[in-house]
């Protein structure tokens, strides 16, 4: 499975784009998707999906389009449908664009398969209530959103925000993941479960 990752929208939010066999998955698209377009078009890409990992404004921005330029039906967590009727999910403030209307159909827990390919949804609630990570065993690869990041973690202070959820979340959904597992992350860089494992000091707090 080859990943694109495509910062996108008005705080550079990764979106990824997979493809295995001419067939693709775009996780987050959080702004205008048009070089996402230009690029399934360039690699003659069909893409079969659009994966949310949580409903923020940074993370759904550009849904519509891309549903819109592909037919691609989006999914996302159904616990995350509060987030629509507040600042944070529809964007439009503090100069940031609104987020125009799209459909979608709720995920579910547990594994399916994306582009032929296995993938666990993971409920991580803690940066948002309905949080998904995405696992894709076979690839060795997990799209956690802004659950964790490399050193560091998601925000808590937004509704449905949850500092002890989160831990939860990591420690026994992400972290119980193969040490090797490269986690791709909403925004900044690549890192992987033992390295958080082993350096993110929010989890190391309680040893010193």
């Amino acid at each position: 499975m080859r990943i694109t990752p495509f910062p996108l929208g008005p705080i550079d939010t990764n979106c990824y784009v997979l493809d295995h066999g001419g067939r693709a998955l775009a996780i987050d698209p959080g702004g205008d998707p048009a070089e996402v377009v230009d690029f399934l078009k360039a690699e003659s890409l069909s893409l079969e999906h659009i994966l949310i990992t949580h409903m923020h404004f940074d993370h759904i921005g550009g849904c519509a389009a891309l549903r819109r330029a592909t037919g691609a039906p989006v999914l996302a967590p159904a616990a995350d449908a509060y987030l629509l009727n507040t600042e944070i999910g529809q964007g439009g403030v503090f100069g940031f664009p609104a987020v125009a209307p799209f459909e979608y159909a709720p995920l579910a827990e547990g594994e399916t398969s994306f582009i032929g390919l296995t993938c666990v949804c993971l409920p991580t609630p803690g940066h948002t209530a309905g949080s998904f990570s995405y696992y894709f065993p076979q690839a060795a690869a997990c799209f956690v959103g802004d659950l964790v990041f490399s050193r560091s973690v998601g925000r808590t202070d937004f509704p449905g925000g949850s500092e002890e959820a989160l831990d939860k979340s990591v420690r026994e959904r992400i972290f119980t993941l193969p040490g090797e597992t490269t986690l791709y992350p909403g925004h900044g860089v690549t890192t992987t479960v033992d390295a958080e494992r082993t350096h993110n000091p929010h989890f190391l707090r309680d040893m010193f």
